[in-house]
């Protein structure tokens, strides 16, 4: 025996509850458990999409909606990006199949939302244009490679007190520099944005040292352990502003007469 509360929910003689629900054009149908929420026979719908075709079975009191559900799992699309369309006109996620005439063997077309086609052809040509970026980015990254040991080889010979003609310094500098134009020209984004960021810090950190190394080549003694360190002290008076002229005298003396006394 059955028995039926104000829920819609009936339960058998072995105290399972059963679902029901109203469908368009008032029939009441059973709730079924895989979310296709029809009852009744079974009835397979051939389904075209493009040059791929799909035998779904559904229910025969199934939507289009409940449709769609089936067939993203069979052809990757998520039901919003689906369109249905039978006997030439689209149907509706809430109409039912049995409703619009579709029977056992039926053809319905399937078609992608031009929305979402496009949003996916960007998306697609964005991720091939970063991944161009990291490419052009990676072969920079050699080039940077094979000068960065150049820069460690003069810093070696600076550091040791080895004589290093400019004339070094200057062309690793300048082979740097169109490094650095080769990263600016790369147009980039999300990863291959990141990427050509720290690689432009790693040149302009390699042109920085060459700065340096250019400067203690120069001057060998600058930072020798037996240089003369000359240090200049500014002297810091009320307005917080060093100055290297003494404090003007005052304009009046005043002269007291006050003696002090000894014993």
């Amino acid at each position: 025996m059955k028995k039926s509360n104000s829920k819609g929910v009936v339960e058998n003689g072995k105290n399972e509850a059963i679902h029901w629900e109203l469908r368009p054009g008032g029939m009441l149908v059973q709730k079924r458990e895989d979310g296709l929420g029809a009852s009744g026979p079974m009835i397979k719908v051939k389904v075209s999409h493009g040059s791929y075709h799909h035998e779904i079975s559904v229910p025969a009191q199934a939507t289009f909606g409940d449709l769609k559900k089936v067939l993203a799992n069979e052809t990757g699309l998520e039901p919003k990006e689906q369109r249905l369309l039978f006997r030439g006109k689209e149907k509706e996620d809430d109409e039912c199949l049995h409703m619009v005439g579709v029977k056992d063997m039926s053809k319905v077309v399937l078609l992608e939302d031009p929305a979402s086609k496009e949003r996916k052809l960007e998306e697609m040509k964005r991720n091939q244009g970063i991944s161009k970026a990291c490419e052009a980015v990676a072969k920079v990254r050699v080039e940077v490679d094979k000068l960065s040991e150049k820069v460690t080889a003069l810093e070696s010979s600076v550091h040791s007190g080895a004589k290093v003609a400019d004339k070094e310094f200057v062309v690793l500098t300048e082979l740097l520099i169109v490094q650095l134009l080769k990263l600016d020209s790369i147009e980039a984004e999300g990863e291959a944005k990141v990427q050509r960021r720290i690689e432009v810090r790693r040149v302009q950190s390699f042109v920085e040292t060459l700065d340096m190394l250019k400067a203690r080549n120069s001057n060998p003694f600058s930072n020798s352990s037996n240089a003369v360190s000359v240090t200049t002290k500014w002297e810091t008076f009320e307005s917080g502003v060093g100055s290297l002229s003494a404090p003007p005298p005052k304009t009046s003396t005043k002269i007291t007469q006050d003696w002090e006394l000894f014993d």
